[in-house]
Order: C-alpha cells, then structure tokens, then sequence
C-alpha cells in the first residue's frame, strides 16, 4: 500500500513537473516571438533622437533585400504622414546610390500605383533602369513594351537603350535605334553617345563616325562626351588628323567652356609627344597584335575626360585598374596618367607614377619622353607645371645616384 502510494505520488509529481514545464517552454516561445516582433518593429522604426523617425530613414533601416518598401511606405501614410513625389525620388536615388536597387524599383512601384503622382518621363526611365538591375533585360523589354504610347519618349527609349548597351547586346540596340529614328522622337546627345559606348566596348570602333553622322545629320549638339568617344575611336586606329581635326571642330563649338578647353590641351600633349603617330604603330603591333592595344588607347583618352572634368579620383581608379590588367605596359602607357595628374597639379602622384615606371620589369624608363611631355606643356600653356615636372625628374635622378 505505502508502495502504490509513493509510485502515485511520483507520478503526480512527474505530471506537475512535465506540465509546468510545457508552460515554461510556451512563455519561452512566446516571449521570443515578441522580442522577435518587437526587434523587427525596432529595426525598421526606432524613433529614438539616434534613429530619425522619417520616411528614408525608415527605408534605410531595412536590412535585408527581401523586405518591402512599399510596406514602410504604406504603414507611413496609415499613420497619417504625407508623401510627396519629390521625396520619393530622393530617396529612390539614395538607394540607388547605395546599390539597393531591389528597394529603389519598389519606392518607383509606389510612384507608378498612386494615380495622384503626376510621374515624369525620367521616372519612367529610372524605373526601366531599376528593372534591369533586378529582374534582367527581358523583364526591362516586357515592361516597355507594355508602357502607354505617351510615355514611349526620348527618355525612356535611350533608357532601354542603355540596357542593350550595357548587356552589349549590339543587335538588339541597333534595332532599336532604328525604331527610334523612326518614331518622329528629337533625341539629345546622350543617346547617341550610348550607341557609341557599345561599339567602343566591342571594338567596333568603326561604327563610331556612322553615329556622329547621323547625330550631325539630325542637328543635335555633342556634349564632351561625345567627342571624348569620337577622339577615341580616331586614336584606336591611329587615325591623328582625325584627332586633329575633331579637336579643332571642339574649339569652334558654341559649348565649348573651360573643361572642354582643358580637354584639348590635354589631347593636344599626347598628339605632340608622338605615342599616336604613325611612327608609334609598329611598336603598339609589335607589343600587342590584339584588341587590347586598343582598349588600352581608348582607356587613355577616358583619363582625358576625367581629367578635363576634374575628376581625380576616377582617374586614380582607371589607372589602378590598367596596372591589375595583365597587359604588358610600355612606355607610352605612363603619359596619359602623368599628363593628367600634372593637369590636376597633384605633384605627388606624378612622382608616385615615375617610380613605377622606373622599377616596371617590362617597360625601360624613357627621359625622351618625358622631355618631350615637358615641352608639350610649356606649348599648350602651362609652363609652371612643366618646370615642376623637370625639377622632380631632377629629384627623382639624384634620388636614384645617391642609393648606388
């Protein structure tokens, strides 16, 4: 009896235990959902003074891809917030900035659903770019397609256009071009110079002055770009009264200002330090019987456009960039990099490039070169910086005699 009395009394205890236990785990569970609810609702719209309680700053705080914008966006207005269409680009172009391209296309989903935004043709050509970010170029061509007659402009025509250019899909950008010229649409520079980068990047560099052609042809100005894809294509295929020639048309144009002025100069040096004379062919061939002299030739004059616009740290990246590449480097590969940071006065990367230039394994030091840059410089106006110049090589070759 006191036996059957102790076995009932464990197991009492065990289902007690067991009980108080399952409960314990429950509580457990749904404490952790709530932390979990209460972390994600945290993660999103912690309006702590750390954490701004606005509309961007609640889309930024979105840590995965996966979340919806359009959902912050909503909860926003249910709350009895306004938003306008101005902040919603802005916000577009944050994103876009900080290649979250997913919650960029969702902010212009929201534009094109609320029939009370009056949406622009650059809206509708920012959302075709998004479009081929995130879902590819097929969904890009459906979506066009599908658009109103009215909303098939200039803009977002080129903007498809930049889709086929960037996948290098020349067919397809070419029909296309075709079709635009046949749509009656005025087209600006920047459509032209699309078509342009395609052919240049695929080496079709021939196609090049068919293009500005037909941009003259229908009357459109070129930007600096434009003619920076224009010099390009002339010094690909050593062409140098081409490059003369587009660089006399450049000081005529009506647009012309002083970085398009500087461009010039700049150009003008690398012409009258010889590396695109016909002289200089035979060693480019002999170098390199591929594409690749080209590209090279092609990455000079963009150095050029980065240069002319002030824009130091793209020409830090190019150059970087051309020295990972396992193109053998020569000596006509240093002028264009020490032209432009001399055109940007940055004395020490002028130096920093000399040195690499004296250790390079596969290219021998050239002072004939550089003399002639120096007088290049002093021809084209800029005789302080030419002095500079010298009196570094100068440093650099005592540099050099006192470590023997």
């Amino acid at each position: 009896m006191a036996a059957r009395s102790l076995l009932f009394h464990l197991r009492r205890k065990s289902i007690t235990t067991n009980s108080r236990t399952k409960i314990e785990l429950k509580s457990l569970a749904f404490s952790s959902t709530s932390d979990a609810l209460r972390n994600e609702t945290l993660e999103h719209e912690d309006s702590s003074p750390q954490f701004p309680d606005d509309l961007k700053s609640r889309i930024f705080r979105l840590r995965l891809p996966k979340r919806s914008a359009t959902n912050i966006i909503q909860k926003w207005v249910n709350e009895g917030n306004s938003v306008t269409l101005p902040e919603l680009r802005h916000i577009s172009k944050e994103l876009r900035k900080s290649h979250r391209y997913k919650h960029a296309l969702e902010i212009t989903e929201w534009m094109v659903s609320d029939s009370e935004l009056e949406l622009s043709d650059s809206d509708y050509a920012v959302r075709l770019d998004l479009m081929t970010k995130v879902f590819g170029i097929d969904a890009t061509e459906r979506y066009f397609e599908g658009l109103p007659h009215d909303v098939k402009t200039s803009e977002t025509y080129t903007a498809l256009l930049h889709s086929y250019a960037s996948a290098k899909l020349i067919d397809k950008a070419e029909e296309l071009f075709q079709r635009m010229k046949d749509s009656g649409l005025s087209f600006c520079a920047i459509t032209y110079n699309e078509l342009m980068t395609l052919y240049m990047s695929m080496g079709q560099v021939e196609k090049v002055s068919l293009v500005i052609e037909e941009l003259k042809n229908q009357k459109v100005a070129p930007d600096l770009f434009t003619y920076n894809l224009w010099v390009s294509s002339c010094a690909a295929t050593l062409n140098i009264e081409g490059v003369r020639n587009i660089l006399s048309e450049m000081s005529q144009d009506p647009n012309s200002d002083d970085g398009w002025v500087r461009y010039r100069n700049l150009a003008n040096i690398y012409v009258t330090t010889g590396q695109l004379t016909s002289s200089g062919a035979s060693s480019l061939v002999e170098a390199e019987k591929s594409l690749t002299q080209r590209e090279w030739i092609s990455y000079d004059f963009l150095i050029i456009l980065h240069t002319s616009l002030g824009n130091k740290d793209m020409v830090d990246q190019i150059w970087k960039s051309l020295r990972m590449t396992k193109q053998k480097m020569i000596g006509r590969n240093y002028v264009p990099i020490l032209s432009s940071y001399l055109i940007l006065e940055h004395m020490k990367e002028v130096g920093e490039v000399i040195d690499q230039w004296k250790n390079s394994t596969t290219s021998i030091f050239d002072n004939s070169v550089c003399d002639r840059l120096a007088d290049a410089f002093v021809e084209a106006g800029f005789t302080e910086r030419a002095e500079a110049f010298r009196s570094l090589l100068i440093e650099k070759d005592d540099a050099v005699d006192e470590s023997k």
